[in-house]
Protein backbone atom coordinates (compact mmCIF):
# COMPACT_ATOMS: atom_id res chain seq x y z
CA UNK A 1 0.00 0.00 0.00
CA UNK A 2 0.92 3.45 -0.77
CA UNK A 3 1.28 4.57 2.53
CA UNK A 4 3.01 1.83 4.18
CA UNK A 5 5.59 2.29 6.72
CA UNK A 6 7.25 -0.48 6.65
CA UNK A 7 10.65 -0.72 3.56
CA UNK A 8 10.58 2.27 1.87
CA UNK A 9 8.63 4.87 3.54
CA UNK A 10 9.73 3.91 6.94
CA UNK A 11 12.03 6.94 7.92
CA UNK A 12 9.63 10.11 8.86
CA UNK A 13 12.22 12.71 10.67
CA UNK A 14 12.91 15.57 8.05
CA UNK A 15 16.63 15.92 7.06
CA UNK A 16 17.60 19.19 4.71
CA UNK A 17 19.21 18.40 1.37
CA UNK A 18 21.79 20.92 2.27
CA UNK A 19 23.20 18.61 5.02
CA UNK A 20 24.46 16.04 1.98
CA UNK A 21 27.20 17.75 0.46
CA UNK A 22 26.76 16.52 -3.04
CA UNK A 23 23.36 18.51 -3.33
CA UNK A 24 25.53 21.46 -1.69
CA UNK A 25 27.72 21.42 -4.61
CA UNK A 26 24.87 20.51 -7.46
CA UNK A 27 22.68 23.22 -5.95
CA UNK A 28 24.82 26.23 -7.34
CA UNK A 29 24.25 24.54 -10.94
CA UNK A 30 20.53 24.53 -10.26
CA UNK A 31 20.32 28.34 -9.94
CA UNK A 32 22.85 29.25 -12.45
CA UNK A 33 21.25 27.12 -15.36
CA UNK A 34 17.57 27.37 -14.24
CA UNK A 35 17.92 31.18 -14.36
CA UNK A 36 19.41 31.13 -17.83
CA UNK A 37 17.26 28.66 -19.37
CA UNK A 38 13.97 30.62 -18.13
CA UNK A 39 16.03 33.87 -19.62
CA UNK A 40 16.15 31.84 -22.86
CA UNK A 41 12.89 30.78 -23.10
CA UNK A 42 11.56 34.60 -22.46
CA UNK A 43 13.73 35.84 -25.00
CA UNK A 44 12.65 33.24 -27.77
CA UNK A 45 8.94 34.04 -26.95
CA UNK A 46 10.03 37.88 -27.27
CA UNK A 47 12.22 37.60 -30.32
CA UNK A 48 9.17 35.63 -32.17
CA UNK A 49 6.88 38.67 -31.61
CA UNK A 50 9.49 40.88 -32.46
CA UNK A 51 10.11 39.21 -35.33
CA UNK A 52 6.64 38.42 -36.94
CA UNK A 53 4.20 40.71 -34.37
CA UNK A 54 2.08 37.62 -34.90
CA UNK A 55 0.43 35.96 -31.74
CA UNK A 56 0.12 32.82 -34.03
CA UNK A 57 3.72 32.85 -34.14
CA UNK A 58 4.00 32.69 -30.39
CA UNK A 59 2.19 30.21 -30.15
CA UNK A 60 4.70 28.30 -32.57
CA UNK A 61 7.55 28.69 -31.02
CA UNK A 62 6.09 27.64 -27.44
CA UNK A 63 4.48 24.49 -29.02
CA UNK A 64 8.21 24.02 -30.46
CA UNK A 65 9.61 23.85 -27.26
CA UNK A 66 7.35 21.60 -25.47
CA UNK A 67 6.51 19.16 -28.18
CA UNK A 68 9.85 17.48 -28.18
CA UNK A 69 9.11 16.64 -24.34
CA UNK A 70 5.54 14.84 -24.80
CA UNK A 71 7.42 12.61 -27.41
CA UNK A 72 11.10 12.01 -26.72
CA UNK A 73 10.97 12.15 -22.62
CA UNK A 74 11.08 8.43 -22.47
CA UNK A 75 13.60 7.74 -24.94
CA UNK A 76 15.29 9.64 -23.04
CA UNK A 77 14.37 8.45 -19.75
CA UNK A 78 15.91 5.39 -21.24
CA UNK A 79 19.19 6.83 -21.67
CA UNK A 80 19.03 7.80 -18.28
CA UNK A 81 19.11 4.77 -16.60
CA UNK A 82 21.79 3.98 -19.02
CA UNK A 83 24.72 6.47 -17.98
CA UNK A 84 25.57 8.49 -14.80
CA UNK A 85 22.90 11.43 -15.35
CA UNK A 86 25.58 14.01 -14.06
CA UNK A 87 27.28 13.34 -17.29
CA UNK A 88 23.79 13.59 -18.85
CA UNK A 89 23.16 16.73 -17.36
CA UNK A 90 26.92 18.30 -18.41
CA UNK A 91 26.15 17.37 -22.11
CA UNK A 92 22.26 19.20 -22.05
CA UNK A 93 23.27 22.13 -20.14
CA UNK A 94 26.45 22.53 -21.93
CA UNK A 95 24.00 22.53 -25.12
CA UNK A 96 21.63 24.77 -23.64
CA UNK A 97 24.62 27.03 -23.32
CA UNK A 98 25.79 26.75 -27.17
CA UNK A 99 22.35 27.08 -27.85
CA UNK A 100 21.82 30.68 -26.54
CA UNK A 101 25.51 31.98 -27.60
CA UNK A 102 24.30 31.23 -31.52
CA UNK A 103 21.04 32.72 -30.90
CA UNK A 104 23.36 35.75 -29.61
CA UNK A 105 25.65 35.28 -32.44
CA UNK A 106 23.00 35.03 -34.83
CA UNK A 107 21.44 38.68 -33.80
CA UNK A 108 24.94 40.41 -33.88
CA UNK A 109 25.50 38.84 -37.27
CA UNK A 110 22.09 40.51 -38.62
CA UNK A 111 21.49 36.67 -39.12
CA UNK A 112 18.62 35.95 -36.86
CA UNK A 113 15.43 35.74 -38.72
CA UNK A 114 12.49 33.51 -38.56
CA UNK A 115 14.00 30.26 -39.83
CA UNK A 116 16.99 30.68 -37.72
CA UNK A 117 14.09 31.10 -34.60
CA UNK A 118 12.42 28.37 -35.09
CA UNK A 119 15.61 25.75 -35.63
CA UNK A 120 16.40 27.24 -32.18
CA UNK A 121 13.40 26.61 -30.79
CA UNK A 122 13.34 22.65 -32.15
CA UNK A 123 16.72 22.39 -30.66
CA UNK A 124 16.16 23.19 -27.18
CA UNK A 125 13.08 21.89 -27.62
CA UNK A 126 14.88 18.68 -27.63
CA UNK A 127 17.80 19.65 -25.67
CA UNK A 128 15.21 20.36 -22.66
CA UNK A 129 13.46 16.87 -23.24
CA UNK A 130 16.57 15.45 -22.44
CA UNK A 131 17.47 17.33 -19.83
CA UNK A 132 14.43 16.90 -17.89
CA UNK A 133 15.07 13.01 -17.34
CA UNK A 134 18.41 13.24 -16.50
CA UNK A 135 17.85 15.87 -13.53
CA UNK A 136 15.29 13.88 -12.00
CA UNK A 137 17.57 11.48 -11.75
CA UNK A 138 20.50 12.61 -10.57
CA UNK A 139 18.85 14.62 -7.61
CA UNK A 140 17.77 10.87 -5.72
CA UNK A 141 21.46 9.86 -6.01
CA UNK A 142 23.07 13.39 -4.20
CA UNK A 143 20.83 12.77 -0.56
CA UNK A 144 20.00 10.06 1.29
CA UNK A 145 16.51 8.83 1.10
CA UNK A 146 14.96 10.63 4.07
CA UNK A 147 16.25 14.38 2.72
CA UNK A 148 14.82 13.81 -0.90
CA UNK A 149 11.43 15.56 -0.33
CA UNK A 150 13.54 18.00 0.70
CA UNK A 151 16.00 18.43 -2.12
CA UNK A 152 12.88 17.93 -5.14
CA UNK A 153 11.01 20.89 -2.36
CA UNK A 154 14.49 23.26 -3.16
CA UNK A 155 14.60 22.20 -6.94
CA UNK A 156 10.54 23.36 -6.89
CA UNK A 157 11.76 26.58 -5.13
CA UNK A 158 15.06 27.41 -7.75
CA UNK A 159 12.40 26.22 -10.54
CA UNK A 160 9.29 28.75 -9.54
CA UNK A 161 11.57 31.61 -8.16
CA UNK A 162 13.92 31.70 -11.59
CA UNK A 163 10.46 31.26 -13.99
CA UNK A 164 9.83 34.93 -12.39
CA UNK A 165 13.24 36.22 -12.22
CA UNK A 166 14.32 35.02 -15.66
CA UNK A 167 11.79 36.85 -17.72
CA UNK A 168 12.21 39.86 -15.38
CA UNK A 169 15.77 39.84 -16.21
CA UNK A 170 15.87 38.92 -19.97
CA UNK A 171 13.31 42.08 -20.08
CA UNK A 172 15.78 44.70 -18.62
CA UNK A 173 18.55 43.60 -20.61
CA UNK A 174 16.83 44.09 -23.81
CA UNK A 175 15.60 47.59 -22.61
CA UNK A 176 18.82 48.58 -21.14
CA UNK A 177 21.19 47.03 -23.37
CA UNK A 178 20.27 44.92 -26.41
CA UNK A 179 18.67 41.46 -27.54
CA UNK A 180 21.91 40.18 -27.53
CA UNK A 181 23.59 41.27 -24.50
CA UNK A 182 20.41 39.16 -23.15
CA UNK A 183 21.33 36.04 -25.22
CA UNK A 184 24.98 36.01 -23.79
CA UNK A 185 23.53 36.69 -20.48
CA UNK A 186 21.73 33.66 -20.61
CA UNK A 187 24.53 31.61 -22.22
CA UNK A 188 26.84 32.39 -19.56
CA UNK A 189 24.68 31.93 -16.71
CA UNK A 190 24.69 28.40 -18.10
CA UNK A 191 28.00 27.83 -18.17
CA UNK A 192 28.52 29.05 -15.06
CA UNK A 193 26.85 25.78 -13.81
CA UNK A 194 28.67 23.41 -15.77
CA UNK A 195 32.26 24.27 -12.78
CA UNK A 196 29.82 23.30 -9.76
CA UNK A 197 28.52 20.41 -11.65
CA UNK A 198 32.21 18.48 -12.04
CA UNK A 199 32.11 18.57 -8.51
CA UNK A 200 29.17 16.14 -8.19
CA UNK A 201 29.72 12.29 -8.49
CA UNK A 202 26.28 11.80 -9.63
CA UNK A 203 25.62 7.73 -9.61
CA UNK A 204 27.86 5.96 -11.67
CA UNK A 205 27.22 3.70 -14.97
CA UNK A 206 27.85 0.28 -12.27
CA UNK A 207 25.20 0.94 -10.02
CA UNK A 208 22.75 1.08 -12.76
CA UNK A 209 21.42 -2.48 -13.77
CA UNK A 210 21.82 -1.15 -17.35
CA UNK A 211 20.00 -4.42 -18.97
CA UNK A 212 21.71 -5.65 -21.95
CA UNK A 213 18.66 -5.76 -23.98
CA UNK A 214 17.45 -3.53 -26.96
CA UNK A 215 16.59 0.14 -26.61
CA UNK A 216 13.03 -0.65 -27.33
CA UNK A 217 12.95 -3.41 -25.87
CA UNK A 218 13.67 -1.53 -21.96
CA UNK A 219 11.28 1.30 -23.13
CA UNK A 220 8.46 -1.69 -23.26
CA UNK A 221 9.73 -2.47 -19.78
CA UNK A 222 9.52 0.71 -18.36
CA UNK A 223 6.00 0.48 -19.62
CA UNK A 224 5.09 -2.74 -18.16
CA UNK A 225 6.77 -1.85 -14.83
CA UNK A 226 4.84 1.51 -14.27
CA UNK A 227 1.78 -0.61 -15.23
CA UNK A 228 1.84 -3.16 -13.05
CA UNK A 229 3.09 -1.29 -10.00
CA UNK A 230 0.40 -0.18 -8.20
CA UNK A 231 1.60 2.73 -6.05
CA UNK A 232 2.68 4.48 -9.34
CA UNK A 233 0.08 4.22 -10.90
CA UNK A 234 -1.53 5.72 -7.78
CA UNK A 235 0.71 8.70 -7.94
CA UNK A 236 0.22 9.11 -11.74
CA UNK A 237 -3.66 9.27 -10.89
CA UNK A 238 -3.10 11.87 -8.56
CA UNK A 239 -0.57 14.07 -10.50
CA UNK A 240 -3.15 13.56 -13.67
CA UNK A 241 -5.82 15.13 -11.39
CA UNK A 242 -3.97 17.82 -10.38
CA UNK A 243 -2.77 18.42 -13.94
CA UNK A 244 -6.41 18.90 -15.01
CA UNK A 245 -7.25 21.19 -12.46
CA UNK A 246 -4.60 23.45 -10.38
CA UNK A 247 -2.43 23.39 -13.51
CA UNK A 248 -5.21 24.03 -15.95
CA UNK A 249 -6.70 27.03 -14.32
CA UNK A 250 -2.51 28.41 -14.42
CA UNK A 251 -2.88 27.96 -17.91
CA UNK A 252 -5.74 30.21 -18.67
CA UNK A 253 -4.89 32.85 -16.37
CA UNK A 254 -5.34 35.35 -19.53
CA UNK A 255 -8.47 34.11 -20.09
CA UNK A 256 -9.30 34.14 -16.52
CA UNK A 257 -8.29 37.73 -15.68
CA UNK A 258 -10.06 39.01 -18.95
CA UNK A 259 -13.15 37.55 -18.58
CA UNK A 260 -14.15 37.65 -15.01
CA UNK A 261 -12.16 40.45 -13.73
CA UNK A 262 -12.46 42.69 -17.22
CA UNK A 263 -8.83 43.06 -16.42
CA UNK A 264 -5.95 44.45 -18.78
CA UNK A 265 -2.22 43.47 -18.68
CA UNK A 266 -1.28 44.98 -15.32
CA UNK A 267 -4.20 42.83 -14.10
CA UNK A 268 -2.77 40.06 -15.70
CA UNK A 269 1.03 40.83 -13.92
CA UNK A 270 -0.64 40.84 -10.85
CA UNK A 271 -2.71 36.90 -11.19
CA UNK A 272 0.99 35.93 -12.67
CA UNK A 273 3.07 37.31 -9.27
CA UNK A 274 0.38 35.88 -7.00
CA UNK A 275 0.90 32.72 -8.73
CA UNK A 276 4.62 32.61 -8.62
CA UNK A 277 4.59 33.52 -5.28
CA UNK A 278 2.35 30.48 -4.16
CA UNK A 279 4.29 27.93 -5.97
CA UNK A 280 7.66 29.22 -4.43
CA UNK A 281 5.69 28.81 -0.83
CA UNK A 282 4.67 25.54 -2.03
CA UNK A 283 8.07 24.20 -2.50
CA UNK A 284 9.10 25.65 0.62
CA UNK A 285 6.60 23.43 2.65
CA UNK A 286 7.54 20.44 0.63
CA UNK A 287 11.30 21.15 1.28
CA UNK A 288 10.19 20.51 5.28
CA UNK A 289 9.11 16.90 4.77
CA UNK A 290 10.36 13.94 5.49
CA UNK A 291 10.32 10.57 3.73
CA UNK A 292 7.32 9.41 5.64
CA UNK A 293 5.45 8.34 2.65
CA UNK A 294 2.01 8.69 4.22
CA UNK A 295 2.38 11.95 5.10
CA UNK A 296 3.48 12.99 1.75
CA UNK A 297 0.24 11.16 0.79
CA UNK A 298 -1.77 12.78 2.99
CA UNK A 299 -0.70 16.25 2.59
CA UNK A 300 -1.40 15.48 -1.20
CA UNK A 301 -4.74 14.34 -0.75
CA UNK A 302 -5.36 17.68 1.39
CA UNK A 303 -4.23 20.20 -1.18
CA UNK A 304 -6.01 18.40 -4.59
CA UNK A 305 -9.37 18.56 -2.29
CA UNK A 306 -8.66 21.88 -1.15
CA UNK A 307 -7.44 22.73 -4.87
CA UNK A 308 -11.22 21.93 -5.86
CA UNK A 309 -13.13 24.05 -3.90
CA UNK A 310 -10.51 27.21 -4.60
CA UNK A 311 -11.30 26.55 -8.17
CA UNK A 312 -15.25 27.11 -7.77
CA UNK A 313 -14.48 29.88 -5.62
CA UNK A 314 -12.81 31.46 -8.51
CA UNK A 315 -15.89 31.31 -10.60
CA UNK A 316 -17.99 33.72 -8.37
CA UNK A 317 -15.05 36.16 -7.71
CA UNK A 318 -14.49 39.77 -9.35
CA UNK A 319 -12.54 41.58 -7.14
CA UNK A 320 -8.53 41.71 -8.13
CA UNK A 321 -7.27 41.50 -4.43
CA UNK A 322 -9.74 38.05 -3.32
CA UNK A 323 -9.30 36.92 -6.87
CA UNK A 324 -5.41 37.63 -6.31
CA UNK A 325 -5.32 35.92 -2.92
CA UNK A 326 -7.20 32.92 -4.48
CA UNK A 327 -4.82 32.18 -7.30
CA UNK A 328 -1.81 32.12 -4.73
CA UNK A 329 -3.35 29.73 -2.27
CA UNK A 330 -4.29 27.68 -5.54
CA UNK A 331 -0.77 27.79 -6.78
CA UNK A 332 0.55 26.86 -3.44
CA UNK A 333 -1.77 23.84 -3.10
CA UNK A 334 -1.07 22.75 -6.80
CA UNK A 335 2.57 23.30 -6.25
CA UNK A 336 2.49 20.76 -3.35
CA UNK A 337 0.59 18.29 -5.18
CA UNK A 338 3.13 18.65 -8.38
CA UNK A 339 6.20 18.32 -5.76
CA UNK A 340 4.86 15.71 -3.54
CA UNK A 341 3.41 13.05 -6.35
CA UNK A 342 7.19 13.43 -7.31
CA UNK A 343 8.35 12.96 -4.23
CA UNK A 344 6.61 9.45 -4.08
CA UNK A 345 6.88 8.66 -7.34
CA UNK A 346 11.04 8.77 -6.62
CA UNK A 347 10.55 7.05 -3.23
CA UNK A 348 8.59 4.42 -4.65
CA UNK A 349 10.68 2.89 -8.14
CA UNK A 350 13.41 1.05 -8.00
CA UNK A 351 16.65 2.56 -9.48
CA UNK A 352 16.83 0.65 -12.49
CA UNK A 353 13.51 2.25 -13.51
CA UNK A 354 13.87 5.90 -12.28
CA UNK A 355 14.94 7.65 -15.48
CA UNK A 356 11.83 5.48 -17.77
CA UNK A 357 9.03 5.94 -14.56
CA UNK A 358 10.06 9.79 -13.87
CA UNK A 359 9.99 10.48 -17.88
CA UNK A 360 6.58 9.24 -18.06
CA UNK A 361 5.94 11.24 -14.88
CA UNK A 362 7.02 14.49 -16.67
CA UNK A 363 4.85 13.48 -19.79
CA UNK A 364 1.84 12.97 -18.03
CA UNK A 365 2.41 16.31 -15.62
CA UNK A 366 3.44 18.53 -18.82
CA UNK A 367 1.21 17.46 -21.60
CA UNK A 368 -2.19 16.69 -19.69
CA UNK A 369 -2.64 20.60 -18.55
CA UNK A 370 -2.77 21.65 -22.40
CA UNK A 371 -5.58 19.13 -22.83
CA UNK A 372 -7.33 20.59 -19.57
CA UNK A 373 -7.01 23.87 -20.90
CA UNK A 374 -7.99 23.32 -24.25
CA UNK A 375 -11.11 21.56 -22.88
CA UNK A 376 -11.78 24.18 -20.53
CA UNK A 377 -11.52 26.99 -22.94
CA UNK A 378 -13.70 25.67 -25.16
CA UNK A 379 -16.55 24.65 -22.27
CA UNK A 380 -16.26 27.38 -21.01
CA UNK A 381 -17.15 29.77 -23.97
CA UNK A 382 -19.79 27.89 -24.26
CA UNK A 383 -21.20 27.68 -21.01
CA UNK A 384 -19.49 30.24 -19.50
CA UNK A 385 -16.65 29.97 -16.26
CA UNK A 386 -19.01 30.47 -13.30
CA UNK A 387 -20.58 27.11 -14.36
CA UNK A 388 -17.70 24.87 -15.79
CA UNK A 389 -15.19 25.39 -12.93
CA UNK A 390 -17.53 24.30 -10.15
CA UNK A 391 -18.33 21.20 -12.46
CA UNK A 392 -14.79 20.32 -13.15
CA UNK A 393 -14.16 20.57 -9.06
CA UNK A 394 -17.02 18.15 -8.77
CA UNK A 395 -15.33 16.21 -11.38
CA UNK A 396 -11.68 16.11 -9.66
CA UNK A 397 -13.81 15.62 -6.34
CA UNK A 398 -15.35 12.12 -7.22
CA UNK A 399 -11.84 10.96 -9.34
CA UNK A 400 -10.16 11.79 -6.06
CA UNK A 401 -12.68 10.22 -3.63
CA UNK A 402 -12.17 6.83 -6.52
CA UNK A 403 -8.45 6.79 -6.26
CA UNK A 404 -8.39 7.32 -2.42
CA UNK A 405 -10.65 4.59 -1.65
CA UNK A 406 -9.01 2.18 -4.54
CA UNK A 407 -5.66 3.09 -2.40
CA UNK A 408 -7.43 2.25 1.18
CA UNK A 409 -8.75 -0.46 0.17
CA UNK A 410 -5.02 -2.61 -1.47
CA UNK A 411 -3.41 -5.01 0.90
Amino acid sequence: MLTSSEGKGASGSHRSAFASPEFRRYFPAAIFSTLGSWILRFLLGWSAWDLTQSATWVGIVAGLLLAPALVLSPLFGIVSDRINPRNGLLITLGLHAALAGMAGLAVVSGLFALPVLLALSVALGIASSAQTPVRLALIPSLVPRISLPSAIGYSAITFNTSRILGPALGASLIQWSSPAAAYFCAAGLMACGIPFLLGVSGRQPDAVSASRSGFFDQLRDGFRYTRTHLSIRLIFGFTLINALLGRTVMELLPALSGVLLRGDSSTLATLTAAAGAGSILGGVVVSRQGSEESRLVSLMLACLAAGAFLVTALGWTSQLISFACLIGLLSTATTIVGTSSQALAQLQVDDEYRGRVLSLWTMLAMGAPAVGALSLGMLADQFTFPRVLPAFSLLALIALAYLNRHRVRQP
